[in-house]
């Protein structure tokens, strides 16, 4: 029997729009419009919009809700105040990581995890499993869209639509008010292109009127709504983590270049043995490279040190649109991952020269 493909709220929208459906992470999702090329260069210099309506948002709820939080995610959610968001992971207790998530805290007893659309159902079941302290869970997932408004002209172009000043509206910090006539819409500013710009949550209800009312406003901006397939070329040109391809349930936060949110003031799920990991040094890094000669590198393709040998594997590639040359990440021996060092990605049994990159690999 196969699999029951999802459609968000907005399928039949997307389809009119002349979107080419993909299954996606179990979802009917809009993968480009134009070409991925096109939608690109929209978000890096004007304003797109993402339907990004597949990710799945748990309410956390009640005098337990932040204990909870503190014990299933690795960085520290005491430190946010109200109207803030927190970038963590979910670490497993065998090393690896669950899924990524942002952390959203409205006051003391309320919280959303914004999750990963392929993880909702395990994250779901994990989170559930470690609640014996009894905070309140609901899985809101089915009744909210969310559009990622992207680019350096999001807030030109959408600020008409709400009273609220969305220039104060900072980096990891959200808001809720009133959005194009709709009560109650988080506004938050976040996002995974490193465009600038903001994420807006609204119920499934209210979603046409919403998605309508930013593309009226951002028409002067010649604001394009944009696929899943540019949404990955942005953030491999920001080096951020896709579950799945950079980061899984064997990739350990340390490794994985996350050791920024795991907090080891407090404890978590595995905290012991991740402490140790980071006293005793990870083996492999995942690290970003720009190609020095011309070739697209892909998931699972070898990358080779001087000498010609092995030292690690390709996690995402591709060709950037941005800086027109192939990019990537991928987890090498820790002793090859500074900045600098020359690499080759084996591609159709050639090695072509690539360098290590600190991130962001696409300089602004």
């Amino acid at each position: 029997m196969e699999d029951i493909i999802k459609k968000i709220q907005l399928n039949d929208l997307h389809v009119a729009l002349g979107g080419k459906m993909v299954p996606f992470a179990g979802y009917n999702m809009p993968v480009r419009y134009s070409s991925d090329m096109e939608e690109h260069k929209t978000v890096r210099e004007g304003v797109g919009v993402f339907d990004v309506s597949h990710m799945g948002e748990f309410m956390v709820t009640g005098p337990k809700a932040l204990d909870l939080i503190q014990k299933v995610t690795s960085n520290d959610a005491s430190k946010l105040i109200n109207g803030q968001a927190q970038y963590a992971c979910f670490p497993n207790d065998k090393g690896g990581i669950v899924d990524d998530l942002i952390v959203y805290k409205f006051e003391d007893e309320k919280y959303m995890l914004v999750v990963n659309a392929s993880n909702i159902d395990k994250d779901w079941a994990w989170i559930n499993q470690h609640n014996t302290m009894g905070a309140d869970l609901e899985n809101i997932s089915d009744t909210l869209s969310l559009f990622a408004v992207q680019g350096p002209k999001a807030i030109e172009a959408v600020q008409v639509l709400t009273p609220v000043n969305l220039s104060e509206v900072k980096f990891y910090h959200f808001t809720v008010g009133e959005f194009a006539g709709v009560k109650d819409v988080i506004i938050s500013g976040t996002g995974y292109t490193g465009a600038g710009g903001f994420e807006i949550y609204v119920k499934n209800e209210d979603a046409e009127k919403v998605w309508n009312a930013i593309f009226e406003a951002g028409k002067s901006y010649d604001i394009k709504p944009i696929g899943l397939g540019a949404r990955d070329t942005l953030r491999m040109e920001m080096g951020f983590c896709l579950y799945g391809n950079d980061i899984n349930d064997e990739t350990s936060p340390l490794e994985a270049g996350l050791g920024w949110i795991t907090k080891f003031t407090k404890d978590f799920i595995n905290c012991e043995n991740l402490k140790k990991q980071k006293e005793a040094g990870v083996d492999k890094k995942l690290v970003g490279f720009i190609l020095q000669e011309r070739g697209i590198p892909r998931a699972h393709y070898p990358i080779v040190n001087a000498a010609g040998e092995v030292i690690g594997e390709v996690t995402s590639g591709t060709q950037s649109p941005s800086m027109g040359v192939g990019i990537g990440l991928g987890y090498v021996k820790s002793e090859f991952a500074a900045p600098g060092t020359e690499i080759a990605i084996q591609i159709r049994n050639k090695n072509i020269a690539a360098k290590i990159e600190k991130l962001p690999l696409y300089k602004k």
